[in-house]
């Protein structure tokens, strides 16, 4: 069988993968919602949905550092990273174990492409077609209910000292743009740019994300004192996570508004 990843890199496979390392938290999730918990034999300790898996599989290290003894031990049949979680370093050390597939992603088309082509590299389109009809369903609904809103500038933070933001070019950038949420740093110099307190001020509403830096209330209400701006903490992996997560996501984001 013949397919291909999103940076269009084809591969050929004389069968079906059947032993999978995954080193991108989001499309871990995905592999598990289309049927192949027996499949992933290793993940990365970022891995925590579902709860139980990094109980169950073999933790091969992170997203930007891995362990590649661990890897060649599982002996895959597919590694699955993705161009912005994972760097070309680690995706050049996997290829010398097996085929690496990657993904690249900035849009929700981009997202649902993904969906499609894993569902189809691993025998599970229907699956696939379900989850994905799914997000487009949700995706629907809420065009009707946002139409109604106004447009707002945001920042949307995911660290602290410095603070860094979601830049343009971004899968996070896109769903904000979806939400009426307009991004201030308009620039694509940086996806992840770095902004001062006076930066931040440009913002209407400023949130602060759940990943990969853990802000509470206390940065809530240190922040909304600093910048006299709206403050909202929120899950990130709603606009982060480029999965099946995707089916919760704009239900979660009505609760935003």
């Amino acid at each position: 069988m013949q397919c291909k990843d999103q940076l269009h890199t084809v591969f050929e496979f004389s069968q079906t993968p059947k032993r999978i390392v995954s080193l991108v938290p989001s499309q871990t999730e995905l592999l598990i919602d289309l049927g192949l918990k027996k499949q992933v034999v290793g993940i990365t300790k970022f891995c925590t949905h579902p709860t139980s898996l990094k109980d169950e599989k073999t933790i091969v290290g992170g997203t930007k550092t891995i362990h590649l003894d661990k890897i060649r031990s599982l002996e895959p049949d597919i590694i699955i990273c993705n161009k912005e979680e994972n760097t070309k370093e680690i995706v050049a050390l996997c290829a010398t174990i097996a085929p690496v597939w990657v993904s690249d992603i900035y849009t929700l088309k981009d997202a649902i492409e993904m969906i499609s082509l894993l569902g189809t590299l691993f025998e599970k389109e229907e699956k696939a077609f379900d989850i994905i009809t799914n997000i487009r369903n949700q995706y629907t609904l809420f065009t009707k209910f946002i139409a109604q809103k106004n447009t707002k500038k945001v920042a949307y933070l995911i660290w602290q000292k410095p603070f860094m933001v979601a830049g343009a070019h971004t899968f996070i950038n896109n769903l904000l743009s979806i939400n009426k949420f307009e991004n201030i740093v308009k620039t694509p110099a940086s996806r992840y740019p770095e902004l001062d307190i006076e930066d931040l001020k440009q913002a209407d509403l400023i949130l602060l994300s759940s990943e990969p830096f853990p802000f509470s209330k206390t940065h809530l209400k240190a922040l909304e004192k600093a910048t006299q701006k709206q403050v909202l903490l929120v899950d990130g992996a709603y606009f982060s996570w480029y999965g099946s997560r995707l089916q919760n996501a704009f239900r979660y984001f009505k609760t935003l508004h």
